[in-house]
């Protein structure tokens, strides 16, 4: 016989099952650990559903936090928008108490800057203050040499902080030496 055909005739036959013997102390063992490996692929499937479906809970969790989230500024902003709308009415209604008016609007930003601040927002000190790139940014330039080089003389635009990061840069007009201007002589 040939290998080709020693393989055909190995593969038409069925495997022939071996037989081991054990003493039964042995076969109670294997039986014992078998049965705590199934215990444990049970444990495992179960930890598994748990994982999933403690991930599920999590991602739907997260999207209702990131969709309700901003609730609170919402109802706060809402405060502000309503006196926000009294005072248009007043202003159309023609009412002359222009101090009154004035008044109210004030309170009304006080209110807002209150609400910022409490959610961690504030203003970046500009006025004054040497020229700093990370919290200002230079839209003009002013020649003065009674103001150290480079002070922002100006605030064009609030600059703002949110706990304590840059969310907008201050919009400043910096100052800067004048420069003498001297004549060249040709001799």
């Amino acid at each position: 016989m040939s290998n080709k055909d020693n393989k055909k005739h190995a593969e038409s036959q069925p495997l022939e099952e071996k037989v081991i013997s054990l003493t039964e102390e042995e076969y109670q063992k294997l039986k014992q650990e078998a049965d705590k490996a199934q215990e444990y692929w049970d444990k495992l499937l179960r930890l598994q559903a748990d994982f999933e479906n403690t991930r599920k809970r999590l991602e739907k969790d997260k999207q209702d936090f990131l969709k309700f989230a901003q609730e609170e500024v919402i109802v706060e902003l809402l405060n502000i928008l309503d006196d926000l709308e009294r005072a248009v009415e007043l202003a159309q209604s023609k009412h002359q108490d222009f101090p009154a008016f004035l008044k109210g609007v004030e309170m009304i930003l006080a209110h807002l800057y209150d609400m910022l601040k409490g959610r961690g927002v504030k203003p970046i000190e500009a006025e004054g203050k040497i020229f700093d790139p990370n919290y200002h940014e230079a839209l003009m330039q002013a020649e003065d040499n009674d103001v150290p080089e480079h002070t922002v003389m100006e605030e064009l635009q609030k600059g703002y902080l949110f706990n304590d990061r840059v969310i907008r840069t201050a919009k400043v007009k910096v100052s800067k030496k004048i420069e003498d201007k001297k004549e060249d002589k040709i001799e």
